[in-house]
């Protein structure tokens, strides 16, 4: 099937941090294969920026080893026509030396979109942010990228907004959450919205539960600093679980248009019933993993990795969350995500209830209720769990078979990382899967009470061994309420 490629406009696209692992592993990739798909424009630049001491070519030859290390088929003469397009400027941010230089350079065409990608630490945002500013290369035509974490808690994450507010105006700001970059993630919108068989039954009456479960079988390896700074609720449940809980949750928007979406998952965050110091022992569960055994080999316990026997930080979280709607009055969102569990996998799961009435004998086997599987990780695709008639002569035997849908087979193209697409939006000035800022206000309004609870409680972090799903105390959440998580029961 062949892929319909649109062209961008001409832009200079400046990417901070440019010798960091997040350009290295995705944003050069990224930009590789839309440069060779043939989305970019001839004249379009990008410029690198770090404080290396480098030159073009330099920097070319460590754009050359990064793409041969993380880019399956690379193709010698695209390769050679990408490298051409990057410039290098050294800028040392602490000090603001290289700002004026990269004015220069860009001041060298002013009608063309400029795009500043900010792949270093949250706290150098609002510093890069003034001096662009200073140095005057903030026209009409520019915006900004801003990776997560977009703040702390709700205190700073108004403070950093403000900052960048102060430079560039909100429609220029790009919140980038590379989930919803994700083919499937979008698809959910597809199946829901153009589609007639899904949407009557999207509701309280026929859904019993969702599970959204983002797990990774890592740890947290060399970033065991930071992530100690955050946990995984600020780092996982705040942004990306959150955001898939908006689009499975929220009504259907008056179109595309990325205002119109973005309305209704703000919507959704508002409509969460909040947990706070009396329902969080109940609603939550935290944990942190000891030393146990991933991908066939032991491995140390979060504090070994750390070198710190008393951090309180959870490398796991599970929540039940509620939407206090008409739509939704009822239905628990169980989510769910830690690190060195025993699989890396991102799904959404929606269980449908069960069927009224059974007209089959015993003797058909038990009748399961549907199931609807959205897979974002790492084979993605769609799953859909219905029963049939088991096949041949002896009566009427009834079993759950899977409608499966991989994006891989089913279109046998390349899929696209996250990361291409969300770039190409930045350029083309489409917000929709970007986050606005009342939307970040409105999670953090909901997460700040659960980690304000976490702190002031005496209890630690629940253990769980590395290569397991979690804490037992994660089991019960669900297990108290008649269900089990998606794994226990063999789906």
């Amino acid at each position: 099937m062949a892929v319909r490629v649109i062209e961008v406009d001409e832009f200079d696209l400046v990417v901070f941090g440019a010798s960091g692992d997040l350009a290295n592993r995705k944003l050069l990739p990224a930009l590789y294969h839309r440069d060779a798909d043939g989305q970019m424009p001839e004249n379009a630049r990008i410029i690198c920026s770090a404080r290396r001491d480098y030159s073009d070519d330099d920097y070319r030859d460590y754009a050359k080893k990064a793409l041969q290390e993380h880019v399956k088929d690379l193709d010698a003469e695209h390769l050679q026509q990408f490298l051409k397009r990057l410039r290098y400027v050294k800028i040392d941010i602490a000090t603001a030396e290289g700002f004026e230089d990269l004015s220069t350079i860009l001041d060298e065409r002013t009608d063309v979109i400029r795009a500043f990608y900010l792949a270093v630490g949250p706290d150098l945002f609002g510093t890069i942010c003034e001096n662009l500013g200073r140095v005057g290369v903030v026209n009409d035509n520019a915006r900004v990228v801003m990776e997560k974490p977009i703040g702390k808690d709700g205190a700073s994450a108004k403070a950093l907004n403000d900052t960048v507010g102060a430079v560039f105006d909100e429609h220029q700001i790009f919140r980038i959450d590379h989930y919803l970059g994700k083919e499937t993630v979008q698809n959910l919108m597809a199946l829901r919205f153009a589609n007639a068989l899904f949407e009557p039954l999207w509701n309280a009456a026929h859904i019993d539960h969702v599970q959204i479960t983002v797990a990774e079988s890592l740890g947290t390896g060399g970033r065991a600093g930071y992530y100690d700074t955050a946990g995984a609720l600020r780092d996982m449940v705040q942004n990306h679980i959150l955001q898939l809980l908006c689009l499975v949750a929220m009504e259907p928007p008056e179109s595309m248009n990325a205002d119109s979406v973005r309305d209704e998952k703000l919507k959704v965050l508002k409509a969460l019933a909040p947990i706070d110091e009396h329902s969080a022992e109940k609603l939550t569960v935290r944990g942190q993993y000891r030393a146990g055994a991933s991908a066939g080999g032991a491995v140390p316990g979060y504090l070994e990795e750390l070198g710190n026997d008393e951090s309180r930080t959870e490398t796991f979280v599970a929540l039940k969350a509620e939407i206090a709607n008409w739509r939704w009055a009822g239905v628990p969102f169980y989510l769910r995500t830690g690190k060195r569990l025993a699989q890396r996998v991102s799904e959404i799961v929606v269980q449908f209830r069960p069927i009224p009435h059974s007209i089959f004998d015993a003797e058909a086997g038990v009748i399961t209720a549907n199931r609807l599987i959205i897979r974002l990780q790492p084979d993605e695709g769609v799953q859909m769990q219905v029963m049939i008639k088991d096949p041949g002569p002896g009566g009427m035997r009834l079993r759950q078979v899977p409608l499966d849908m991989s994006f891989a087979e089913a279109f046998k193209v390349r899929n696209p990382d996250a990361y291409e697409r969300l770039i190409m939006d930045v350029i083309r000035g489409n917000q929709t899967l970007f986050m606005r800022r009342d939307e970040v206000d409105a999670a953090w309004a909901w997460i700040d009470p659960i980690q304000a609870a976490w702190a002031a409680s005496k209890d630690t972090p629940k253990g769980y061994t590395a290569g397991t799903w979690g804490p037992s105390a994660a089991i019960a959440l669900v297990e108290r309420d008649g269900r089990t998580w998606a794994e226990d029961d063999g789906a």
